[in-house]
């Protein structure tokens, strides 16, 4: 029986925040957990020099997105862990995708059409060709599937289209990648009730002080719904997040206080106390983390390892065959 394989990839643009743990982090460790399907975990450090110019930032957000993956339950030894920038391969099989990837095709990805619908004009030819970047990372190494939030659907459409055209042209190299949604994978608002986004400045950071994650909750947007009267859980931020922690029967337990009439002093204190408690081993495993960056790049070489011999034989491959 063949390997089913996985990929899972994070932006480090950004301190982590709950928005990456809820849609990104957690979903990788519990996929990685099934002994029979082989994980792909990386850093994508390349996408995040489209939006970041400074390199002490994107050194330092690496390395806390690293400490956050670990800390939450990540085990090396069963993934292939990686840095993006450290598989040069990836960029070379880029470059052979370019090569049979139309204009039109990428004028239709959604974060470019935003832009220009928006009146932007300086829009630089790392955003614009993401979606070719996107799709060596996933071709290079044939992932079977690839875990992604609903956003980013479109790409592994355009993914699976070039795969497609390479394979006509060349012969059948690439398994055509299929999208894997995590069903608890749902879209976290932040502080203000927009999508949580390091764009929006209305994060969470997931491992900021007790005292900082309170005055955080604090400040989540809610309605004006008097003390006593029943509240609505359907577009409720907090309530969302707490669903995002809690198990069925601490998320009916709250919806029934809901229901009855709960201040929402009450719920963000519901919500502080729960994420808190949730939030304070991997707190104290990701501040010991930051401070140990020799073990973090022993972990990394040897995912990096695997991973570049992977992809060396996959290049090798394709040159042989296309050059």
């Amino acid at each position: 029986m063949n390997t089913i394989s996985v990929i899972s990839g994070i932006t480090p643009n950004g301190a982590p925040h709950i928005g990456n743990y809820i849609g990104a982090l957690r979903p990788t460790i519990e996929v990685s957990r099934n002994i029979n399907i082989k994980t792909y975990c990386f850093i994508a450090d390349l996408h995040a020099l489209i939006k970041l110019k400074n390199p002490k930032k994107i050194k330092r957000y690496r390395l806390e997105m690293l400490a956050a993956w670990l800390a939450i339950g990540l085990d090396p030894n069963q993934v292939i862990l990686y840095c993006q920038s450290s598989i040069p391969e990836i960029t070379e099989l880029m470059w052979f995708l370019c090569c049979i990837c139309y204009k039109g095709l990428l004028n239709r990805a959604h974060a470019y059409r935003s832009l220009l619908i928006n009146g932007k004009n300086n829009i630089n030819m790392g955003l614009y060709s993401y979606p070719l970047l996107m799709a060596a990372d996933i071709l290079l190494f044939n992932a079977n599937f690839v875990l992604v939030g609903k956003d980013q659907i479109q790409h592994i459409e355009i993914t699976r289209d070039i795969a497609l055209k390479f394979n006509s042209m060349y012969g059948k190299y690439f398994v055509l990648p299929k999208i894997k949604l995590d069903k608890r994978n749902k879209i976290i608002n932040g502080l203000d009730g927009r999508k949580m986004s390091k764009s929006y400045g209305n994060t969470i950071p997931l491992f900021c002080t007790e005292k900082t994650l309170y005055n955080m909750i604090r400040k989540i947007k809610t309605n004006s719904t008097k003390v006593s009267d029943p509240k609505d859980i359907k577009n409720c931020t907090l309530f969302k997040i707490f669903s995002a922690f809690a198990n069925k029967e601490e998320i009916y337990c709250l919806k029934n206080r809901y229901n009855e009439g709960i201040s929402w002093s009450e719920v963000k204190k519901i919500v502080f106390d729960y994420i808190n408690e949730s939030l304070r081993s991997p707190r104290d495993i990701y501040l010991r983390l930051l401070k140990d960056y020799t073990y973090i790049n022993k972990i990394l070489k040897k995912g990096e390892d695997i991973a570049r011999y992977k992809a060396k034989l996959r290049i090798s491959e394709l040159k042989n065959n296309i050059i």
